[in-house]
């Protein structure tokens, strides 16, 4: 009697200690896993229709996730990424191009890795950041423990690491140089399922971030190999390929967090950064790719260009099952949805985006907002309507002037404005107070602290100098061809302390080991991979560099890599500008410059 009554005793406790390890793991706060690319439209995914692009992993996870079928971003990958991190408008925050000193983050705003790593996660970035490449505004400085990174916006654009193009790069460890092997994909996957073991038993926020597929058009020849007899252009065979491959890497990191049996407590959001940049275009006057029947593609202010696919799944918090959410929504709301998901304590700001979890976790859940406001400005200071879209959830007002049913009219043909004057009166005058709360602070550029003993030396490239005409060599392509940097740029900096500095500048990028004057050869195209161009040898016979009302002009010696100045520099704000000039007295801007703090005043 006493040795049953036992075993009920033991029952009863193995079902209570089985009972509370469920609650305990339920209690455990979610890993939360982004993953954005680059350049892929919302119909670039099989599962939302293209009849040739090749993706069943996400086309499986697609079938199990919840899907946001009217998202929006905006029109270009920096300003996306900017509203995903901070849930507040492009224009608010400084970032309304990728290029010119207006893809860099202000050093006040606060992002969403910042806030999960004062929740108590590790937090980690791979692949593209695209919001600043200095201090303040590098991922590390942004709340991201450890990042591993390419320079700019892209793979082998000018602050990149010099002549990385995807395949056995250098990309930056926490701003530190490190050589890796293999395609880019396949690293900034693997290194994050690496980071993601040894992690595991903690709670963590993993934002990978490709650059595929954005050009060049560079990818293993096997996914080449996929669509090369396709009837469809060279550049969309690449570019498909590059899809593919990130679906297979994809199914890499979903067959990891099975092993780990973290699939169920992790919140996966698949997404993309804007409209698509290859997959639909015009060949011999007639369109060739898939758009799901939408007007524009990337850099529009139609539909095609900030309407993109949103994937999420997080199976123990109930958000799966394979449903759409018709609802208008927004990469603004990502942060603030989060938050309540992962039960973040928050501080206090002001965001433009909103909490939209209970569309998530509720299919009879309803949520309602008036207008959404996206926008491509591309330029150095933005300008009113400006390739704009004012969205309702069934209207579209394009530009200020065109209206659109987008319920009835899905390709944005049939402008109805005339017809309906009220409604476009109405969305014009939210635009207008719109406007007028995001513009307080576009003559205040962000800026890039020169001095800090978080970044000392600091390097500087072309690809962040303000420039009204935009001609900026942002890729290194142009470097090599000298092309695209006229004189009258100006860096925006602050120097953080006060100093004796020394200032170099270049041609080619310090860790090239070029002369200033020196050519360099290039590289022939495959069909899978693209050229690099030839580096045309220059005759530059002087440099000159000026730092608010500090001016100085050297000559370059035949031998030198860079020209070197020396200057006493106060704490403040200023500009600064630098170019060579050549025998002829042509003066062209400089390409990469070294800031360095040496020494306090003497």
């Amino acid at each position: 009697m006493k040795t049953a009554n036992l075993s009920k005793v033991l029952l009863l406790l193995s079902v209570f200690l089985g009972f509370y390890a469920v609650v305990a793991q339920t209690k455990q706060k979610p890993n939360v896993i982004i993953v954005i690319t680059d350049d892929q439209g919302y119909g670039d995914l099989a599962c939302t229709g293209n009849p040739i692009v090749k993706t069943p992993h996400l086309d499986k996870f697609y079938n199990k996730a919840v899907r946001l079928t009217d998202f929006h971003v905006a029109p270009t990958c920096a300003p996306s990424r900017s509203g995903l991190m901070t849930g507040r408008y492009a224009n608010r925050v400084g970032v309304w191009h990728t290029i010119g000193g207006v893809s860099i983050l202000r050093e006040k705003e606060v992002t969403m890795a910042t806030i999960f790593q004062n929740n108590g996660y590790e937090t980690a970035l791979f692949g593209k950041w695209h919001l600043g490449d200095n201090y303040p505004s590098r991922p590390q400085d942004k709340g991201f423990k450890y990042a591993l990174s390419h320079g700019g916006g892209g793979v082998g654009q000018t602050p990149d690491y010099w002549n990385n193009d995807y395949f056995d790069d250098t990309y930056f460890e926490n701003g530190v140089p490190k050589k890796m092997e293999g395609y880019c994909t396949d690293v900034w996957f693997g290194e994050a399922i690496n980071y993601i073991e040894k992690n595991k038993d903690q709670p963590f926020f993993c934002y990978i971030s490709a650059n595929a597929p954005h050009l060049p058009f560079n990818v293993p020849k096997e996914y080449y190999n996929i669509y090369k007899n396709e009837a469809i252009p060279e550049d969309m065979k690449v570019f498909y390929g590059m899809i593919t491959n990130v679906d297979d890497n994809f199914k890499r990191l979903q067959d990891k967090l099975k092993e780990l049996k973290l699939e169920d407590n992790t919140i996966i959001i698949f997404m993309t950064d804007n409209g698509t940049a290859t997959g639909y275009q015009e060949v011999n006057g007639e369109m060739v790719g898939y758009n799901a029947n939408m007007k524009g593609i990337k850099n529009s202010e139609y539909e095609g260009g900030h309407r993109v696919p949103f994937f999420i799944s997080y199976p123990a918090g109930g958000i799966s099952g394979g449903r759409d959410v018709n609802t208008m929504l927004a990469h603004l709301d990502v942060l603030p949805s989060l938050a309540t998901i992962c039960n973040l304590e928050m501080p206090e700001l002001d965001l433009d985006g909103s909490d939209i979890s209970s569309l998530l976790w509720n299919k009879d859940a309803v949520f309602k907002r008036d207008y959404l406001i996206t926008d491509s400005q591309r330029v150095q200071e933005p300008i009113k309507w400006r390739k704009s879209a004012v969205m309702s959830d069934k209207m579209r007002l394009v530009n200020g002037t065109e209206l659109y049913d987008i319920a009835t009219d899905p390709g944005q043909n049939n402008d109805l404005a005339t017809q309906f004057p009220e409604t476009v009166t109405k969305m014009r005058g939210y635009y207008e107070e719109w406007w007028r709360s995001v513009s307080t602070e576009f003559n205040q550029f962000p800026v890039i602290i020169v001095g800090s003993e978080k970044e000392n030396p600091i390097i500087l490239t072309c690809h962040d100098v303000h420039v009204h005409d935009s001609t900026i060599p942002w890729n290194q392509d142009y470097v090599r061809e000298a092309k695209l940097n006229p004189i009258g740029g100006e860096f925006t900096l602050e120097f953080e302390r006060d100093g004796i500095y020394e200032i170099e500048v270049s041609r080619w990028p310090f860790e090239s080991g070029l002369k200033i004057n020196e050519g360099v050869a290039g590289r022939k195209a495959t069909t899978y991979v693209e050229a690099i161009s030839e580096g045309k040898a220059m005759d530059f016979k002087k440099a000159v560099v000026k730092i608010g009302g500090w001016k100085e002009e050297k000559l370059v010696q035949a031998e030198d890599q860079s020209v070197k100045f020396k200057g006493n520099f106060t704490k403040g704000k200023t500009a600064m500008s630098s170019w060579f000039i050549d025998n002829d007295n042509n003066e062209i801007g400089a390409f990469y410059f070294k800031l360095t703090r040496i020494s306090a005043l003497n």
